[in-house]
């Protein structure tokens, strides 16, 4: 598996690094012309007329953007704007039109993040490969901020403010491009975005964020199944189709919680039989496997939701960029319809 290579130590994963050393110098080369043509204006960035915040990473995997891009919608919600969310939908099948995420969308159709989003902030979602395309959706629908969920490389989308996400626990893995290593971009991107906020610790220059959960809830109809922290001493079956299944399960047993790992492929599409473990014990899953597996869940099936938290100071920087950018929805004039500018 790559990702034993990427972030593994051992002599193994080096010589594997070594062997794919030349691809990650062709990836590298091709993601900098291509960069670099966006920036010369041989490729036209869609400017559009509502301010656009893209939260992404430069590695591959989860990080932790999604619960960053649940309280950036919030705090804008609360600053009297209308956000709305960009996505890729991956695990989607949009189709070729972009789909605005409902109550009856199907997560075959919109994929798992979108919904879960949708869910969970009450905010527009619009799913599709073109972010453009799905942008330009979201400006009809009314909304005027938009909030790109993983587009930092999608630079064919303009952009009012970059915010990456890192994860402190796996760092960088051994620092290399794909396919060498887990990187879509080199290191030195992140000093040109406006904010980096690393997950789980300290990061040079870097926001602090932690991802919490204290309260589980049912996956069939929502309803409140009291704090993680009572079913301390029980022994569960723990369900994550994550991109880091580990981190969700080292969560619960710091709850206390006794768990019988079972972990799947990301935005793995769950049937009955994934769940049927053959026993009476109590299942709990994530937020995002729980809405592929609400229309079949049983009444012992629980899933936790995440928050992300941040200290005082670092929760201050970033409402001051997102207030820079309220600012800039209100003073708007309207006056550039989604055009391509150099």
């Amino acid at each position: 598996m790559l990702e034993s290579l990427w972030y593994g130590r051992g002599l193994s994963a080096r010589l594997a690094a070594i062997a794919l050393w030349p691809l990650s110098l062709l990836f590298g080369a091709l993601t900098a012309t291509r960069r670099a043509f966006y920036r010369w204006g041989v490729l036209r960035q869609v400017q559009l007329p509502v301010p656009v915040i893209v939260v992404g990473n430069i590695s591959v995997g989860g990080v932790g953007k999604t619960p960053l891009v649940v309280h950036i919608v919030e705090r804008l919600q609360a600053m009297g704007l209308h956000p709305g969310i960009v996505s890729r939908g991956y695990g989607g099948q949009p189709g070729k039109q972009p789909v605005l995420v409902g109550q009856d969308t199907a997560v075959r159709v919109c994929g798992d993040e979108p919904k879960m989003l949708w869910r969970r902030t009450g905010a527009p979602v619009c799913v599709h490969p073109d972010r453009v395309a799905a942008a330009h959706r979201l400006v009809d629908s009314g909304v005027d901020v938009i909030v790109a969920d993983d587009g930092l490389q999608h630079y064919r989308l303009g952009r009012a403010a970059e915010i990456a996400v890192l994860d402190v626990g796996r760092g960088l893995g051994n620092g290399l491009l794909l396919p060498a290593g887990p990187l879509r971009e080199p290191p030195r991107r992140l000093r040109t975005v406006d904010l980096r906020v690393a997950r789980g610790g300290q990061w040079p220059d870097a926001l602090t964020m932690h991802v919490r959960g204290d309260r589980l809830r049912h996956v069939s109809d929502d309803r409140d199944g009291g704090p993680v922290s009572d079913w301390a001493t029980r022994s569960v079956h723990a369900v994550a189709g994550i991109g880091h299944p580990g981190r969700f399960f080292d969560g619960l047993r710091l709850a206390g919680l006794h768990v019988k790992e079972h972990a799947f492929r990301d935005h793995h599409g769950f049937v009955p039989a994934d769940l049927a473990f053959g026993d009476d014990k109590a299942v709990i899953m994530t937020e995002k496997d729980a809405v592929k597996c609400a229309d079949f869940a049983q009444a012992r099936w629980w899933y936790l939701p995440v928050s992300a938290v941040l200290a005082p100071q670092d929760a201050a920087q970033l409402d001051a960029l997102l207030r820079r950018v309220a600012d800039a929805a209100e003073t708007n004039t309207g006056d550039i319809d989604g055009q391509e500018t150099a």
